[in-house]
């Protein structure tokens, strides 16, 4: 296999060999475009770099020839003059990664070129710009020097000439400059700057493939789940100048608008500049409208171009172009980043247009982000005023505590707080506190800059290029005239609008997206797997089937007994004297739990869960009780009933509660819990029924780990259901199932299926019992450690474990259908809302999965997409 392709020669649609960047290069080549010629050095070669820790050998020979060749298309030569030729190395993963790997830029310039470059240009301030650029970036990138003693110089050159922005700076200034970045870089590395260019092009081609493996790069594929595993191409091109002249510009341009999927060509522009400035949001641009008028002909060729690149690809696409002398270049096309709700409009308008098919539009949509449609927005009615404006980069609204570094962004999120990162403007090290953060505020940028890509990728509000924010990160203050925002203080923004406020302004919920309705239609004629809901209450029931549920997968009967129900509970628990009293207001109040949610879901199933935690969850802490005692002996006050009460806690203590007294084994030992559940469950079917509903219930038993608890505690069930039938006369049909959430459980599938008619995977429960730790204590001791040092391939209590919980589930499905044919097979732990979990659980063939409300209209999709995927 070649180490590498010309664009001319790849094939455009070898992603996987290419990578995305490399890939749309070939075919832009491929239908014509004007492309500046380069080549491709594969995936493989980072793979194979990778493993051995080493750039192939033999690689460079490969690489020396396709320069060659480069030199005898262009008729430019590397290295040397009259007619010098630049060159690119950027990276390219098949997943696109904006931002997150290296590039070097200008390669191939030194002492000598410089005035090659001076004589071809006729403009000696741009080839001492592009050298100063050059040694800033390689030595940044390759020799890892770091790059604030660079800003530190481009900085004191600004202000010793009053001027704002570096291409305001002098020819002498920039000739400086290079002098100077070049004795930063000999103290830091002595004798490591390469002159010869062909060193230069094997160093930045090393160091694009060991940025793979760069911090943010596994930060970013870590939080988007992308494979370690797929490795990045390095893409080296003939360099084209955005900033050569007064007829050259360099642009970011999306064929739709990706913050709203508006059939409006969006982008930004910015003359005399290259590509890094508008991406990194350094310079603020000007719209393609303004463009225009700078440019007619070639605003032109980039509208026309836009659109036949989108009628190709058949998606909204973002696009990365450069004129040069009054030549238009195009330099990378790739599928744009988008919001959550510019990609249900696009899947659906595209659709629509006949662009795309149904099938098409529903696995355009990631299932995960559905839930950012049902964000709050600000209220328009508000009196508050705001600020300052900036760019609306990223829809939403956010509210959160300043910080000013992605670091403390992070430290907030784990407090359980939100934040709002400021920035001037935002870099691919900042990645880890842009996911942690609300929402984000950069004093640069436009809507294409790194901060806008990245957040609309997120789904986070984020305002950019707010000109009169002027950020101090160090001194941790931004100021707007004479008002000081300072880290700690509240701040609101509104990434629809582009407002800045210094208050918490109201929310109020967000306006309702008609496509999606047509989208998640369009998802339920092609799924075969059932989506119902986790609910606990009348109120989330009626959430849920709002949102597509088909019935409640898992109510949670002891979510119930909190809040002003605990003390009754506790009197069952406590003391023998009032109990069947303390039973029967149980009672009274379940059966209007039960009715509620069975009114909510009327005509849909309604399984119930009986009892599952231990009964200490529902008393008080010993400890609480003894501080309590202390505190009234201080004053003088009687203790003897605390100190019963604490003499009976003692008594209910385990030392390890999640494997004790809990869930069957409780109504086991402890039987007029689950009746008193199982006749309040009939009782609401009763009064439904008279009500000329349509009740369905199913009642579930949790924590089984062997046939004959499940036995002994269906015959407790339907002794109940009898006794209700004796009563009113009515016959009822109420399946009677478990929760699988134990191995023991799942091994002997066969054997409980006998008398179960459905199962339901308690993923949560099986993930702890199967990995042997605690949720809670791994999350708060070594989880993230685990992750982040990729001991854990990802979190297995968001995204199920194939491997192990997996093998156990495909056991008892096996197992399970082969002794009861008819046996129903669902899943309700969280998982049942993640897209991969999903996507698991159609292969296991479930019936069904079950999840929070919020999460039913993306899991929805997600099996659709499921059905797609299988074929």
């Amino acid at each position: 296999m070649p180490y590498l392709y010309d664009f001319s020669d790849a094939d455009g649609s070898d992603r996987d060999l290419l990578g995305g960047k490399g890939a749309g290069l070939a075919e832009m080549t491929r239908l014509g475009l004007p492309v500046p010629p380069g080549f491709t050095i594969t995936t493989d070669v980072c793979r194979a770099t990778m493993s051995t820790g080493q750039v192939p050998a033999d690689l460079w020979e490969d690489v020396d020839a396709a320069v060659s060749r480069l030199e005898k298309t262009t008729g430019r030569t590397f290295g040397a003059g009259p007619n010098p030729i630049l060159l690119s190395v950027r990276s390219g993963a098949k997943i696109s990664m904006p931002g997150m790997m290296d590039t070097v830029l200008n390669l191939g310039i030194n002492d000598n070129v410089v005035e090659h470059l001076i004589d071809w240009s006729g403009n000696p301030h741009f080839a001492w710009d592009a050298y100063r650029r050059f040694v800033q970036m390689y030595a940044n990138v390759v020799l890892d020097v770091d790059d604030q003693p660079f800003q530190d110089i481009l900085s004191t050159l600004r202000v010793k000439r009053g001027v704002r922005d570096d291409s305001e700076l002098t020819t002498e200034d920039l000739e400086r400059a290079t002098r100077m970045f070049q004795a930063i870089v000999q103290d830091e590395r002595p004798g490591e700057f390469p002159s010869d260019p062909r060193e230069q092009l094997q160093g930045a081609i090393a160091a694009i493939f060991a940025s793979w493996a760069n911090k943010r790069a596994i930060e970013y594929r870590r939080i988007n789940r992308i494979p370690d595993s797929l490795g990045t191409a390095a893409n080296v091109q003939m360099m084209v100048f955005g900033d050569l002249d007064n007829e050259s510009g360099t642009g970011v341009c999306f064929t739709r608008n990706p913050a709203t999927g508006a059939r409006v060509a969006y982008g930004d522009y910015l003359p005399r500049a290259q590509g890094e400035d508008v991406v990194a949001g350094i310079r603020n641009t000007i719209t393609l409208d303004e463009m225009s008028r700078l440019h007619p002909e070639r605003h032109t060729q980039l509208l026309d171009t836009m659109s036949a690149l989108e009628k190709h690809y058949k998606d909204m696409l973002d696009i990365e172009f450069t004129i040069e002398r009054g030549v238009l270049y195009i330099l990378q096309v790739r599928a744009g980043k988008r919001t959550a709700e510019a990609a249900v409009r696009l899947a659906v308008t595209m659709a629509n247009e006949g662009l795309i098919d149904k099938a098409t539009a529903v696995t355009r949509v990631e299932p995960s982000s559905l839930e950012q449609l049902h964000r709050p927005r600000l209220d328009p009615n508000s009196d508050t005023q705001p600020i300052l404006s900036g760019v609306a980069a990223s829809p939403g609204a956010a509210t959160g505590i300043v910080v000013f570094d992605a670091d403390s962004a992070v430290d907030m999120a784990t407090a359980g707080k939100d934040s709002v990162l400021v920035r001037p403007s935002t870099t691919p090290d900042d990645i880890h506190g842009m996911a942690a953060a609300t929402g984000i505020l950069t004093s640069h940028g436009g809507k294409t800059s790194h901060a806008a890509v990245v957040a609309r990728g997120m789904g986070k509000p984020a305002v950019t290029g707010a000109a009169n924010l002027i950020v101090d990160v160090a001194a941790g203050v931004a100021q707007v005239g004479d008002i000081d925002i300072s880290a700690g203080d509240f701040i609101t923004i509104d990434g629809t609008t582009g407002a800045v406020y210094t208050e918490q302004v109201d929310l109020i919920a967000p306006e309702k997206l008609p496509d999606l309705n047509l989208l998640l239609e369009w998802a339920d004629e092609i799924r075969t797997m059932g989506v119902m809901a986790n609910a606990d209450t009348p109120e989330d029931a009626a959430e849920a089937r709002k949102r597509g549920a088909s019935g409640i997968g898992l109510a949670r009967t002891e979510h119930m007994f909190m809040g002003e129900r605990i003390q009754v509970v506790q009197q069952i628990i406590l003391s023998e004297d009032g109990r069947a009293e303390a039973l029967e207001e149980l009672e009274r109040l379940q059966v209007g739990d039960f009715e509620g949610i069975l009114e909510a879901m009327d005509g849909l199933p309604v399984v119930i869960r009986l009892l599952d935690p231990p009964l200490h969850e529902f008393l008080p802490s010993r400890l609480e009780l003894e501080e309590e005692a202390l505190r009234r002996v201080r004053a003088g006050r009687p203790i003897a009933d605390l100190m019963a009460m604490s003499e009976q806690v003692a008594r209910w203590e385990e030392e390890n509660p999640m494997l004790g007294l809990r869930g069957v084994r409780l109504g086991l030992m402890f039987d007029e819990l689950y009746r008193m559940q199982a006749r309040a469950a009939v009782e609401a079917v009763t009064r439904r029924l008279e009500a000329e509903g349509d009740p369905v219930l199913e009642i579930m038993i949790p924590l089984v780990s062997t046939v004959e608890e499940l036995r002994r505690m269906k015959v407790v069930v339907e002794e109940e259901i009898a006794m209700a039938t004796a009563r009113t006369g009515r016959e009822y049909n109420i399946p009677i199932g478990t929760m699988i959430e134990l191995p023991r459980a799942a091994l002997t599938a066969g054997e409980i299926a006998e008398i179960a008619a459905f199962f339901s995977f308690g993923t949560n429960d099986l993930t702890q019992m199967t990995y042997g730790l605690s949720r809670d204590d791994a999350e708060g001791l070594f989880l993230k450690d685990y992750i982040d040092q990729r001991i854990f391939p990802s979190d297995p209590f968001q995204t199920l474990d194939r491997e192990g919980v997996g093998r156990l589930m495909r056991i008892a499905c096996l197992e399970g259908k082969a002794a009861n044919p008819d046996l129903t097979l669902g899943l309700c732990g969280e998982h049942g809302g993640d897209p991969d979990s999903i996507a698991f659980a159609h292969e296991l063939g479930l019936d069904y999965v079950s999840c929070s409300p919020p999460r039913v209209e993306g899991a929805r999709l997600a099996a659709a997409q499921a059905e797609l995927a299988a074929g």
